[in-house]
């Protein structure tokens, strides 16, 4: 594919839904092997090295932490056109890494090699993807955005049972090197169909201090947003490493919990749909409202679950939230805040989210720990959405007066 000309490409045509295809497979296997599969090897390393589960934990948190630090430079980046190569790079360094896990006999070496993991989820996760189908496709964004979380709301639900199959195949060391083969494809996939920088806008090589960020910087809405969506992904990060082990603490059959847990995935699908037919005419402003205040009643549901029943009651409600919010996190910063500079403005809206993301599991393991049990770490959730929500009606209590509308 050439060089995109300095307007954009269009989203019509074989070509360019290939090239958006593509990015959004690649996002369901980035998802699933360098995020969601940690969630299973956590109980088959801690059966076989000894380590403990806060102990665990902290290797992601390292990961997810150098991958909040690399936010901002990431998105600057592919702003200037740089999207190939680093996603590229992002997914060969991923497969590497996966490769070395089984060889990671220690616990310094174990950290050091997911500081490198997260400098790969830096490099190929949703914030980096979205920025490359905004930079390319600037009339027809949300409906990119959408395609390819359409797509990669299927990780955990392909992955989950994936990598547990694996395991129960392969043991879990084995494994790990059929999840690094996965990211050499996804590298594959980038290289190919990510087309090259093309000439880039005088507007991006400004220097003079007013640039789109400096604007956003500036705007009270940037900094609730990036509040509720800290805390958000808090709520969400927390659950994701500790739904397993909760249910299991909680007498479910391990089959059981891993059949709960893949339902997320379709509900994620399932909400981007409907938000996209049935809520099409509704603002983001109106269905982001609505998603952030169905995290608390999906905790809730969570709080009571003792059964299979209940917990796929709560996979529903948390799923179709979940999906919606991604949308919502893609678009909100191109519709607040315009596409110039959207990478480096949604990466500094994403840094303390990933940084939030970093310390969930080892808070929430820390807490399980000193707190007796999941009981307690579920009301310090309830309470991140709930913070959550509030700073998002902040937001947009924020947009409204700024536009006159309140």
């Amino acid at each position: 594919m050439n060089a995109p000309p300095a307007s954009g490409l269009d989203l019509r045509g074989a070509r360019a839904w290939t090239l958006v295809l593509g990015i959004a497979t690649a996002q369901l296997v980035s998802w699933g092997t360098l995020f969601y599969a940690f969630a299973v090897y956590i109980v088959p390393m801690e059966s076989e090295l000894g380590w403990s589960r806060p102990e665990l934990n902290g290797a992601l948190s390292v990961g997810l932490l150098a991958a909040g630090l690399l936010s901002l430079p990431v998105g600057a980046l592919i702003d200037r056109g740089h999207g190939r190569v680093l996603m590229t790079v992002g997914s060969v360094l991923g497969a590497v890494l996966l490769a070395a896990w089984p060889l990671a006999r220690d616990l310094p070496l174990f950290y050091a090699l997911w500081a490198g993991i997260g400098v790969a989820m830096a490099a190929t996760l949703y914030e980096p993807a979205f920025a490359v189908v905004t930079f390319l496709f600037p009339r027809d964004y949300r409906r990119a955005i959408t395609a390819v979380t359409l797509v990669g709301g299927l990780a955990s639900t392909a992955f989950i049972p994936l990598t547990q199959f694996l395991i129960e195949r392969l043991g879990w060391r084995d494994s790990l090197f059929v999840l690094a083969g996965f990211n050499l494809a996804c590298a594959l996939c980038h290289a190919l169909l990510i087309p090259p920088a093309g000439p880039l806008p005088a507007r991006i090589a400004r220097t003079d201090g007013r640039g789109p960020l400096t604007a956003a910087l500036r705007r009270a809405s940037f900094w609730a947003l990036t509040l509720s969506f800290a805390f958000n992904a808090l709520t969400f990060t927390s659950l994701l490493f500790h739904l397993v082990p909760m249910m299991r603490e909680r007498g479910l059959p391990m089959g059981e919990i891993v059949a709960g847990y893949a339902v997320i995935g379709p509900m994620q699908v399932a909400g981007r749909v409907l938000v996209t037919t049935i809520g099409r005419d509704l603002s983001t402003r109106a269905v982001g409202l609505i998603v952030v205040a169905a995290y608390p009643v999906a905790l809730a549901i969570l709080m009571v679950a003792r059964d299979f029943a209940t917990m796929v009651l709560f996979a529903v409600v948390y799923g179709l939230a979940n999906g919606v919010v991604t949308i919502i996190r893609g678009v909100i910063v191109a519709d607040l805040y315009g596409r110039e500079g959207y990478g480096a403005i949604g990466g500094a809206m994403s840094t303390p989210a990933t940084f939030a993301r970093a310390g969930a599991p080892l808070a929430a393991a820390w807490a399980w720990q000193e707190l007796g049990g999941y009981g307690p770490v579920l009301w310090l959730m309830m309470a991140a959405a709930i913070v959550s929500a509030a700073a998002f009606a902040l937001a947009m209590l924020a947009e409204a007066r700024r536009n006159g509308t309140a």
